[in-house]
């Protein structure tokens, strides 16, 4: 039975947690710092540690002895989690979108007989996988376009939106640079820019630049696509709201308080979809074609449990990367990127099919 350790008991850990446990295949256990998210955990027979993770000794005894460590926290905590995995020779799994977190996984894995795979999930993670599988079937590219949008089914408030993952990775997103391709340069690009509109099975929607959605792919297609972007889709007006807190309120130098404003005045939801598009233009024997990949996913019951469709997709991209890691399809050791997995590999794994 696998050993697996989980940093991290919010809605995304409560999600790989009934995943994982409902196969019987791991012995698993959680660790965070508030001793009242472990509560949940406890009822769905799971062992829970509070531990405060900028303990590094602590740390160290909690992932010394364990055959995979996956990291479910913000960010900022990513690369002592990751170290400490390094450190004794666990596989290592997280769901960061932040780039300086994942250059330093990079760099940990440099030599590392444990694989670290960092940015697994949906976006980055999943689209990632779509967009170089669609990709890998063009003789030469033009243009790799990514969309991905966690939005609420009813939306009754000014941004059109509710909360339904991780509010810092949402500022975060809406803060930092975001990395791009044009015209074959590898850049920088700020976020919330660049708005486009388009519609989807008759819904409208809007979408514009975030940060950390491409993970690695710009590393894996450099040098052979033209432009490669990708961009959160949202309902028509949002972003223009976010932007006015991000910017003209300057929230962004102030992201403790953002924090604060958006999970004081925008409820959760479970009632949710979750919207991937890919689209690929590029030349096969000889003539420019489009290959597009759309997809809704919903909120449903998992074993009785109503999860909603971000916490599915997020929880089911970790968890199939977790799967085929553990069954020996991904490589043991060192740095490896979401686009390692092949679509069909992944979408035929037990918890890749939550995609289906």
């Amino acid at each position: 039975m696998t050993k697996l350790t989980l940093f991290g008991a919010g809605k995304i850990g409560e999600a790989i947690i009934q995943m994982l446990g409902s196969t019987g295949e791991y012995q698993l256990r959680v660790v965070d710092s508030d001793p009242d998210r472990l509560a949940a955990f406890k009822a769905l027979g799971v062992e829970g540690h509070a531990c405060d993770i900028n303990d590094e000794a602590a740390l160290g005894k909690l992932v010394a002895g364990q055959d995979v460590v996956v990291n479910a926290c913000p960010h900022y905590l990513t690369p002592k989690i990751a170290r400490a995995a390094r450190t004794h020779g666990a596989h290592y799994l997280d769901l960061t979108e932040d780039v300086a977190s994942t250059r330093e996984t990079m760099r940990l894995a440099e030599g590392s007989e444990r694989a670290l795979i960092p940015q697994c999930g949906l976006a980055p993670g999943f689209i990632s996988i779509v967009a170089n599988d669609i990709a890998s079937r063009f003789d030469r590219l033009r243009d790799v376009y990514m969309r991905v949008g966690a939005l609420p089914i009813y939306p009754n408030n000014a941004l059109k939106y509710n909360l339904t993952w991780s509010t810092d990775g949402l500022i975060n997103e809406y803060c930092n640079p975001c990395e791009a391709i044009r015209d074959g340069q590898a850049i920088e690009t700020l976020p919330l820019e660049e708005v486009e509109s388009f519609s989807l099975d008759g819904v409208d929607y809007e979408a514009f630049n975030t940060s950390g959605g491409l993970g690695t792919l710009t590393k894996t297609l450099e040098g052979r696509v033209e432009n490669l972007n990708y961009k959160t889709v949202r309902y028509p007006g949002h972003r223009d709201i976010v932007k006015m807190l991000v910017r003209d309120l300057r929230l962004d130098r102030r992201r403790d308080l953002f924090k604060d404003v958006l999970e004081t005045a925008i409820p959760i939801t479970k009632q949710d979809v979750v919207l991937v598009f890919v689209a690929v233009t590029g030349e096969r024997k000889g003539r420019l074609e489009q290959e597009t990949y759309a997809k809704k996913i919903y909120a449903k019951e998992i074993d009785g449990r109503l999860f909603s469709a971000i916490q599915i997709t997020t929880a089911a991209g970790i968890c199939a990367m977790v799967d085929l890691l553990v069954g020996g399809k991904l490589p043991q050791s060192g740095f490896v990127r979401q686009e390692q997995a092949s679509l069909p590999q992944f979408l035929g794994n037990r918890f890749g099919a939550y995609y289906n």
